[in-house]
């Protein structure tokens, strides 16, 4: 896997810092106006990088990100930048790009193959034997962030995301704290077994700070770490200050840090944490318990899987399988059987999620075309960016050791 990484990191490094900057020949501006919460903006970064990545282009972002809300100095204000060329660099006076007289808004009128969940072609061979989730791997491959005080050496860390302000009755139910302790004691019991007389150790990342209290009242046998100062800051009086901002982005890369995770998909932070646990310890695909979706990307294609056992209904609402079928999954009853459509026969219902696999689409992965520099009648193709629903974030590689594009700036200190 380290040589995978290797090969993907130096082809994100050409495409960030490209060795002349002005009159820049392919360029992408990512807008940072998502109306939305912090994971969500970080991952419509991320997605902007996606398309540049797939469309040979360097992103930049949109005066360089001073206008995001979560700090009052821009993305400068917590993160480096994302590339070693600046707005200006790309932009006329007057507005215009260097590449084109207006920037035009990309609207997909068709799913480019690179969009999520592909992973890159002459890669897929090797990822499908080595990594249980290849494409949250290649994800990962634009994700990195800080760490705190966590004594992740002295064992085993279970990171518990647990989200209860916004979005609670909406995009997501109310989970209680036995849900999810069920399934970290579950995964100290079995999977680490083998352990004898193992500390139990458990990181929390949540906007509720009443949430620490009742883990360690309900469950005094376990290690609780967690900050009720990033807990309360993350309320949604405080949620866009500088000190929620620094909090959010240390609870992601501690959640990374941790050996396993328990927590809802339908969150971001959740989804990003688990994202960069993929680069930062390899193979760790299978390494979590979510409470309600299967993993995601915003913006991605239609998430498939293929049959690899036939199954006929026992029951109304069951759809059949045979040997080879694809199936549009629609997610995951976490009762051993998952709901989706049978693309052969057009049926939907369940089925036995144990009887299929990931199918996963592969798209090529050459960047060889690069110019950095081009005449003026070359300059014709910059585009701006713009997505109506989108998730991921990016990656800084400005620095000879290829530091990820949300790497922390050296003034801050955790």
């Amino acid at each position: 896997l380290q040589s995978i990484t290797d090969v993907i990191q130096a082809k994100i490094h050409r495409i960030l810092n490209v060795k002349c900057c002005i009159r820049l020949f392919r360029v992408l501006l990512c807008n940072l106006d998502k109306q939305c919460g912090f994971g969500c903006q970080l991952h419509h970064v991320a997605f902007c990088f996606v398309t540049a990545f797939g469309s040979e282009r360097t992103m930049v972002l949109n005066n360089d990100g001073a206008s995001w809300r979560y700090s009052k100095q821009g993305w400068l204000g917590a993160f480096l930048p994302i590339t070693r060329c600046k707005y200006d660099d790309v932009i006329e006076v007057g507005g215009s790009t260097t590449a084109a007289a207006v920037s035009e808004q990309l609207h997909f009128s068709s799913r480019p193959n690179y969009l999520p969940l592909s992973i890159p072609k002459p890669l897929a061979d090797q990822l499908l034997k080595l990594h249980s989730n290849p494409p949250a791997y290649f994800i990962s491959q634009v994700a990195s962030l800080s760490i705190s005080n966590v004594p992740f050496d002295k064992g085993p860390v279970v990171g518990l995301q647990i989200r209860r302000t916004d979005k609670i009755g909406t995009e997501a139910a109310y989970h209680s704290v036995e849900e999810y302790m069920q399934w970290t004691e579950r995964w100290f019991k079995v999977d680490r077994k083998q352990l004898q007389n193992v500390t139990r150790r458990i990181f929390v990342a949540t906007d509720d700070p009443s949430v620490f209290p009742e883990i360690q009242k309900k469950y005094p046998t376990y290690e609780v770490y967690g900050d009720q100062k990033t807990a309360k800051t993350a309320q949604m009086e405080s949620r866009y200050t500088d000190s929620s901002l620094y909090g959010v982005v240390r609870d992601i890369r501690l959640l990374s840090h941790c050996n396993y995770l328990v927590c809802t998909f339908s969150s971001q932070v959740c989804r990003m944490g688990y994202e960069l646990m993929q680069i930062l310890q390899g193979d760790a695909g299978e390494s979590f318990h979510s409470l309600d979706d299967i993993y995601y990307f915003g913006g991605q294609h239609a998430h498939e899987v293929v049959a690899v056992e036939g199954y006929i209904p026992e029951k109304s609402g069951e759809i059949e399988l045979r040997v080879g079928d694809i199936i549009g999954i629609a997610g995951n009853h976490w009762n051993g059987f998952s709901k989706g459509k049978n693309r052969r026969t057009g049926d939907e219902g369940v089925f036995p999620s144990y009887k299929v696999s990931s199918f996963t689409l592969r798209f090529v992965f050459i960047y060889n075309s690069l110019k950095a520099c081009g005449s003026a009648a070359e300059q014709s193709v910059a585009i701006t960016y713009t997505y109506s629903r989108v998730s991921w974030f990016g990656k800084h590689t400005g620095q000879a050791n290829l530091l990820p594009l949300l790497s922390w700036r050296s003034s801050v200190r955790l």
